[in-house]
């Protein structure tokens, strides 16, 4: 172990024992093929005392020592030597400086003069722009770079704050446990409105992203209900979830089917195409409100009650409805301003637009993904939104069994 070239002394504090922070350190560590010496190793004496480890780790190369530490620092550990974090400028416009420091979605802070400072809009996949006469720093998108701009490089200087185990939450913490269909949808769901109410009490948003199954289902009036009641500052989805809402709301059907009884209505094929048009013949679904052609439905209830409603295109979308953003860095930005504020975010039955929107959202905002496929609900964990909790069940279910739990009424 001593023989190893390159080494590092890393630090842990906090409830680094009952969160299972340092045995993941020590797996990480091992995995990437490295090794470990505990220095030092103080246990809490009590649940409120934080714990402490001092680590020596070693590796082979540079390279190797590299990847372990920034495996280390998604998990908190920080390095020991007194420095402030590194910078580079920006070669040009829209590029980073080679051995940049890509974000994970944890609060993350940077030393800069000798002060550890907050790094602002906390996001995975960024990089980290200071500004060092103002003694700030924030994660930047890449494409939003611009030349000259400070970026951290390397590993030093750089503290993670990793999501402890919480205490006194585990009507919804549960869940996390596991995605079996066969947990029990009845308490799942009253975990979720109860958070719903708690993230209302506090003052912070919600924001619900929904796929057009919501209204194939048959559930869209209980959305709409919840709209109606505060429940949902922000709406995200994509071109189908407005088209086919319009369509129930003009033809009474979604997909060509009629709502009320399931049974294909003749030539009803064509009603989310005359639903797109019937709006672009206005220009959007806010002067369909204006007008009077759109008076109920879950995009009239959005309007109406001021909800931030951004629907992102792609490139099967039939149209698109005019209110549909197609350039998807325009829409990205606007996910992101639209979720400044949210403190819970429910996602049910969109996979592409639920990924989308967990890897702009901070480790601290608690997420609920709902999805009638198991692997929708584990593949959001997958892509790093680890602190997603899942049900396996359809839409429709699901939204009336919330209404219910809300005390709302379709």
């Amino acid at each position: 172990m001593g023989e190893r070239a390159f080494q590092e002394a890393v630090q842990l504090e906090g409830h680094i024992i009952d969160s299972l922070i340092l045995p993941r350190v020590w797996d990480a560590i091992m995995d990437l093929g490295g090794d470990f010496e505990v220095e030092e190793f103080q246990v809490g004496r009590h649940k409120q005392e934080p714990s402490y480890a001092r680590l020596k780790v070693y590796a082979d190369s540079e390279e190797q020592l590299n990847r372990i530490l920034a495996n280390l620092q998604g998990f908190g550990a920080e390095l020991l030597s007194p420095n402030d974090a590194r910078t580079e400028p920006c070669p040009k416009d829209g590029v980073l400086p080679e051995g940049f420091y890509s974000t994970t979605n944890l609060p993350t802070q940077v030393r800069v003069g000798g002060i550890w400072v907050d790094v602002a809009h906390t996001e995975m996949d960024l990089a980290i722009v200071v500004d060092k006469q103002a003694g700030s720093a924030a994660s930047v998108s890449i494409g939003d770079v611009r030349r000259g701009d400070q970026v951290v490089v390397g590993h030093s200087g750089i503290r993670v704050i990793p999501l402890e185990r919480e205490r006194g939450r585990e009507e919804f913490s549960f869940m996390q446990s596991s995605v079996s269909s066969e947990r029990s949808k009845k308490i799942a769901i009253a975990a979720i409105a109860q958070e719903m109410r708690q993230t209302r009490e506090r003052g912070a948003r919600i924001a619900f992203v929904v796929g057009p199954a919501v209204i194939h289902s048959g559930a869209g009036p209980y959305l709409a209900a919840m709209v109606r009641a505060g429940y949902v500052q922000a709406l995200f989805g994509g071109n189908a979830i407005a088209t086919h809402d319009v369509e129930s709301v003009l033809f009474g059907t979604s997909l060509g089917l009629s709502l009320s009884n399931g049974i294909a209505v003749e030539g009803g094929h064509q009603n989310h195409m005359r639903a797109i048009n019937a709006i672009r013949g206005v220009g959007s679904l806010r002067e369909a409100v204006e007008q009077g052609l759109l008076t109920r439905g879950l995009m009239h209830e959005c309007i109406v009650n001021g909800v931030e409603l951004v629907l992102a295109g792609s490139i099967r979308d039939d149209g698109p409805m005019p209110d549909v953003i197609t350039d998807v860095v325009d829409a990205q930005r606007a996910m992101r301003a639209g979720l400044k504020g949210v403190g819970l975010v429910v996602m049910v039955a969109t996979m592409l637009h639920s990924i989308a929107v967990g890897n702009l959202l901070p480790a601290t905002v608690r997420v609920a993904v709902v999805d009638i496929n198991p692997a929708v609900v584990t593949k959001l964990a997958d892509r790093g939104s680890f602190q997603a909790v899942g049900l396996v069940t359809d839409a429709e279910l699901f939204l009336r069994e919330l209404c219910d739990e809300l005390g709302l009424k379709a």
